[in-house]
């Protein structure tokens, strides 16, 4: 059963530059650079979408010198779908439950 869902990592995802971004880092590690260059964002406000993602848990990051990689973290992800897994679980069995109106 559904017990709860981080509202962050939600709300992380519920971007479209951000699900982008993560989308990216399914692939591979990436650095900031890396990352302008494929969502054609401006490298702040690509900071800013960042500091969201690893707010909520869901990228990583490694210093290399002067740059910063970026990784996916796959199991807050893997966590988040066993949830939603679970709740349309949940709502196949539920579909013949019907609460009498009073």
């Amino acid at each position: 059963m559904l017990t709860s869902v981080d509202p962050d990592v939600i709300r992380a995802l519920g971007d479209p530059l951000r699900l982008r971004i993560v989308t990216l880092l399914a692939r591979e590690t990436l650095c900031t650079t890396h990352l302008v260059e494929e969502t054609g964002a401006r490298q702040t406000n690509l900071s800013n979408h960042l500091k969201v993602l690893r707010d909520a848990g869901l990228v990583e990051t490694e210093p290399c010198g002067r740059f910063t990689y970026y990784r996916l973290r796959p199991d807050v992800l893997a966590g988040l779908s066993g949830r939603f897994a679970a709740l349309a679980d949940a709502a196949r069995t539920a579909a013949e439950n019907k609460r009498a109106c009073p």
